[in-house]
C-alpha cells in the first residue's frame, strides 16, 4: 500500500491534464467575451446603416 501511494504521489499526468483543461477554459472565456463585444458592436453598426438606408 505504501508503494502505491508513493507512485501515485509522483504521477504528474493527472495534474497536466487538469492544467490543459484550465487553459482551454480560460481561452474559451476570452473568446466568448470577445465575440460578445464584437457582436454587440456589429449589431449597432448594422442597425445604424439600416436606419440610414430607410
Amino acid at each position: 500500500m505504501g508503494q502505491f501511494l508513493k507512485v501515485f504521489a509522483k504521477d504528474q499526468s493527472g495534474a497536466t491534464a487538469i492544467e490543459y483543461g484550465l487553459i482551454a477554459a480560460g481561452i474559451a472565456v476570452a473568446i466568448s467575451a470577445i465575440v460578445g463585444t464584437l457582436g454587440t458592436s456589429l449589431t449597432t453598426k448594422f442597425t445604424t446603416i439600416n436606419t440610414k438606408l430607410q
